[in-house]
């Protein structure tokens, strides 16, 4: 998919609601990208926004923080036009994503007995370069072994001891439930019961398919597809103890983390742009079509969660997920606690993007 094929011009009156919303807060997120290419640019998407093109952008905001909403909307309609993204099939679609906060232990106890791992030392990247033949070209890491790369232990393998004794544990969670949905958001904050307040975040993963636990369900006729949400699952959970491992362990994949600081507690971790998430206006694309630092306004009038009125809000490329795939796919982050996963457990709803694409790029491309 080529940039024209993906992208169709709009102009900001075209954007529903783009007048109501509070650009600042979009302003603020996108300043933090601005300071981190001085250390490290974001690679370009396929799409063809070019990363280079965000050089004016970047510099005026970095040069002074907008004062206003007022000053925020004018500098997105001087820098920016809207292109309305064409999903490859159907509608566009916005999920959502947060971090939880759980009560943790720094070491093992009779209650606090499911660990979170940090990266083993015989995981190792694989690619192209050093995949054995043979081996699932999905595998973006593997197992050092005498004989060469491996397919690492599997959720399974490692939940039934493969990695004990290791030294790998971060901390210890009471629940195996909460452990899971850590995995699946990709970072937590943890509550220690030394009194700390720290955060895990992601560091690397087993390397096999992820299956969501919604699937599993649905597939065995436990929960009707329609109705799976993070609630509905754990809901099963609670009413199922005795067959976690069974659905669970049907997720291959594992996730291993590392410890980070909690620097604002206003703002979520650290995630793929190298910038903190900030709720409400951070949006997790597909990395390989587009370009960390976009600016996306979405237009989902049938998610009301976050503000019990129709989402319509401006948000900046700032992650990614290994489930979010195709130019109008997207995950939408809440926040941190309970609260933020009240709302995200309940996103998936149809939406329009509208990426907002330097005008210089824009420009080069008209005949």
């Amino acid at each position: 998919m080529s940039f024209h094929q993906a992208f169709s011009e709009r102009s900001f009156g075209d954007l529903p609601g783009w007048d109501d919303d509070d650009h600042l807060a979009a302003f603020e997120a996108f300043r933090r990208s601005a300071f981190h290419v001085l250390a490290k640019p974001y690679r370009s998407g396929a799409l063809g926004v070019d990363f280079d093109a965000f050089a004016g952008a970047y510099a005026e905001a970095r040069a002074a923080p907008a004062a206003s909403r007022s000053e925020a909307r004018s500098f997105f309609e001087r820098h920016f036009v809207p292109m309305l993204v064409r999903p490859e099939t159907g509608a566009g679609l916005v999920t959502g994503f947060y971090e939880p906060q759980v009560e943790a232990s720094p070491v093992r106890t009779e209650r606090f007995a499911v660990p979170l791992l940090s990266r083993p030392a015989d995981l190792v990247d694989i690619d192209d370069a050093n995949r054995p033949d043979g081996m699932d070209p999905y595998l973006a890491f593997a197992r050092r072994t005498p004989d060469g790369p491996a397919e690492y232990f599997d959720r399974g393998a490692i939940e039934r001891g493969a990695l004990a004794g290791k030294g790998l544990e971060i901390a210890w969670l009471a629940d195996k439930v909460d452990a899971f949905f850590i995995h699946v958001q990709g970072a937590a904050r943890l509550l220690m019961t030394d009194g700390r307040l720290c955060r895990v975040t992601y560091a690397a993963k087993s390397g096999q398919r992820f299956t969501g636990p919604g699937k599993v369900l649905s597939e065995l006729g436990e929960i009707p597809l329609e109705e799976v949400t993070m609630q509905s699952i754990r809901a099963w959970f609670r009413a199922h103890p005795d067959r976690v491992d069974e659905v669970l362990w049907q997720n291959r994949s594992y996730i291993f983390f590392r410890e980070a600081d909690v620097e604002d507690a206003a703002l979520g971790p650290i995630a793929a742009a190298k910038v903190p998430l900030t709720p409400g206006r951070s949006i997790a694309v597909d990395r390989l079509l587009h370009t960390f630092g976009t600016p996306f306004y979405i237009d989902a009038p049938s998610l009301t969660a976050f503000e019990a009125k129709p989402f319509r809000r401006l948000l900046i490329a700032q992650d990614t997920g290994s489930a979010i795939t195709g130019p109008a796919r997207g995950d939408l982050f809440a926040g941190s606690g309970d609260a933020a996963g009240e709302i995200a457990g309940v996103v998936r709803n149809p939406a329009d993007f509208y990426a907002l694409v330097p005008r210089p790029l824009v420009s080069g491309l008209k005949p």
